[in-house]
């Protein structure tokens, strides 16, 4: 004789059965926006398999990190608390861009940059124009919620003049960003990424034509100007569970001129000393320098100032062109520490560190008066 569940009973079942059959459709429907990109197939795929980094589905570094002792919910609580002052508590400088000084042609022999901020950065070399890693949004996230600007960007996405080459690093928010790729593409720009990320690039409309997807060390040109995908050490993903399905890299461009550095997100390796051994030497190197925290799991791919300082000595740089603090609270510390530490490090060592506001222009064939600005924002 079968025993014949309480009414209550049945209805508190049918309820968290449906509760849990709208989660997962309403998780389903979230990860399935175009936001979250798209993963590796046919081709692509089949020269991610051949690739020696690309190891039971997933890429891996030249040099093993720690694994991660912080779980998701020890992170989030981290981040929801401390009492580092992570935010700045007044306006950060922003010198706004000229955008018809920019307009006009860049010199045929010339390197000149600014910052955009976090890692996004313009870039003039012998006579193209390049922007590395753009992020225009105003989140870093892929929902409405996350980590926000501290400032507005030196100049707007719809007045920069046509890009030559988009360098892209690796594929995380902070360095990949949908709505500026597609504004990018319109206005012609070519994208040049590491393998896996114009499967994200094709989703989002940009042209197959106008996506070059490299390895590491292979490399193509625009014009005379060189462009060399060059190792680092981070890791992927934009996703729950596809961490490292696609390659992250560094990059080298060299021109007829001049030549730099771009360092991406990364931890410190030996691979730079490499890196400047073949391609260098760099007459500036934009090296990461914020967003790292607690624990070797941590600094294993997202390095110190001072390793930075290091790398740009590996790379074998004349200037020292600091990106990756100043925009988004992202890591365990004061917003200005990574700044402080790393001028605190190039000055011990004898490193020429540029110390540029937002939207400031730095030569790489002219002195530069840089100032402690962070100082004035107390």
């Amino acid at each position: 004789m079968t025993t014949k569940l309480p009414r209550w009973l049945v209805r508190t079942i049918m309820t968290l059965a449906v509760l849990a059959a709208v989660l997962v459709a309403g998780t389903w429907v979230v990860l399935s926006q175009p936001q979250f990109g798209a993963p590796m197939a046919g081709a692509r795929l089949e020269r991610a398999v051949a690739n020696p980094q690309y190891k039971g589905g997933r890429f891996v570094n030249l040099e093993p990190e720690a694994p991660s002792d912080t779980s998701l919910v020890d992170y989030t609580m981290r981040q929801m608390s401390g009492d580092e002052v992570r935010v700045p508590p007044k306006p950060v400088p922003v010198q706004v861009v000229d955008k018809a000084a920019l307009a006009a042609a860049p010199p045929a022999s010339g390197l000149r940059a600014f910052w955009i901020g976090h890692a996004s950065t313009y870039v003039e070399i012998d006579g193209m124009r390049i922007l590395m890693d753009p992020v225009f949004a105003e989140r870093v996230s892929p929902l409405p919620v996350g980590p926000g600007r501290f400032h507005a960007p030196p100049i707007a996405l719809a007045d920069l003049p046509r890009i030559d080459a988009v360098l892209i690093s690796h594929d995380h928010y902070d360095h990949l960003d949908m709505d500026t790729v597609r504004h990018l593409a319109q206005r012609g720009s070519k994208f040049y990424v590491p393998l896996g990320i114009g499967a994200h690039l094709e989703r989002w409309g940009v042209p197959a034509a106008q996506i070059e997807e490299l390895e590491w060390w292979q490399e193509r040109s625009v014009g005379s100007v060189r462009i060399v995908c060059t190792p680092t050490r981070h890791y992927s993903g934009r996703g729950l569970n596809n961490r490292s399905t696609t390659l992250w890299s560094s990059w080298s461009v060299i021109g007829p001129q001049h030549r730099f550095f771009y360092s991406g997100d990364t931890g410190y390796g030996k691979l730079f000393q490499d890196i400047g051994a073949r391609l260098g030497p760099f007459d500036m190197a934009f090296v990461k320098i914020g967003a790292y925290g607690p624990g070797q799991a941590w600094t294993d791919i997202h390095m110190t100032p001072e390793q930075a300082v290091q790398v740009h000595r590996d790379v074998r740089a004349k200037r020292m062109f600091p990106v990756h603090w100043s925009t988004f609270n992202l890591a365990y510390h004061d917003w200005d520490e990574p700044i402080r530490r790393a001028a605190a490090e190039a000055t011990r060592v004898g490193v020429e560190l540029v110390t540029p506001r937002l939207g400031e222009v730095v030569d790489a064939d002219r002195p530069f008066a840089s100032t402690r600005w962070w100082e004035s924002v107390r």
